[in-house]
Order: structure tokens, then sequence, then C-alpha cells
């Protein structure tokens, strides 16, 4: 991807989701039980960017050395809860395969936290940036005017309070 050599935020038109979703590797030795959990992710990211009307708008996986996670942008909640208790879709019988083999035995952690963000109540900004984040969910616009300050492009001030020209 190439660098964006300029101040850009991001749009994004009427109400979406956020939603983290990730894994932790609490007994690494157990490669047995954490493998199946981390290797589910990808196919579901795979089934969704194949089919985009189920409501998935960008994806964006984070390695740590115990930790996967996956940030995620979704048009809507419903369109994340319907994928999640899809029988024919990829989550559900992962999920379910999670429960019967680890369940609560700690050998893996598995979390998610979902945000429902409000049209126009978000912001950002992105400088000396590929695509990245919220820009590659919505559009990529530069942050000029009303949007080049973060209370302008929450529409508190007119963009003229950016203290750094």
């Amino acid at each position: 991807m190439s660098i964006i050599r300029e101040r850009r935020t991001a749009r994004l038109e009427g109400d979406f989701v956020v939603f983290l979703i990730g894994m932790r590797i609490n007994k690494l030795w157990k490669v047995w039980k954490w493998w199946p959990v981390a290797a589910a992710m990808p196919r579901m990211l795979f089934e969704l960017m194949a089919k985009p009307e189920l409501g998935l708008l960008h994806a964006r996986t984070h390695f740590g050395l115990r930790n996967i996670m996956v940030v995620q942008y979704w048009r809507s909640f419903q369109a994340l809860h319907d994928y999640a208790v899809n029988a024919e879709a990829a989550h559900l019988p992962a999920w379910r395969a999670f429960n019967k083999a680890i369940a609560s035995n700690g050998d893996v952690g598995i979390w998610h936290e979902t945000f429902l963000v409000p049209a126009g109540a978000h912001e950002s900004v992105y400088n000396n940036m590929p695509l990245f984040g919220l820009a590659l969910a919505g559009e990529s616009v530069p942050a000029t005017g009303q949007r080049k300050s973060a209370k302008g492009r929450l529409k508190q001030s007119d963009g003229a309070d950016q203290p750094v020209a």
C-alpha cells in the first residue's frame, strides 16, 4: 500500500459498529487446543469478504505473543448478530466447537467488545499513512476545512481550532 503524504480523515455515512474480537493463548504448549480457535477466524473473514452483503465493511488482524485481535467494522449490529447466529455460516459451528472442546477450562481465552457508533459520532486522522482502519471501511477524504481539527470532524467547530499548522 502506498503512503498518502497528507492529512486525511475517514468519512462513513450513517451508523456503524466497531467490533473487537480476539483470543489469548493461556497455555502455549496446548497447541491442539488453541490452534483450532486461531484457525477459525481466517475462515470467517474469508467468508465475510467474499459476501459483502453480510455487512462486514473492513477487518484487520493484529498479532501479539499470546494474543490475536481482529478489529472489524460492520454496517450494523443487526448484520453482526445475524452472522453470529447463522447456522449456514462459519461462525456458529466454530463457536459450538469452542464450547465443546474448551468452554471454561482455562486453556484458551476468547473475548469480544462491541461499540455501536451513531452517525457523526466518530473522528479520525491519518498522516503519512497508507489507507488504514475506518478509512478502509468507509472513504478517505482530505482533513481540510472543517475536517482540519478533531472538534471540526465531530462538527463541534469550524475546524479553525487546530493548534498546529
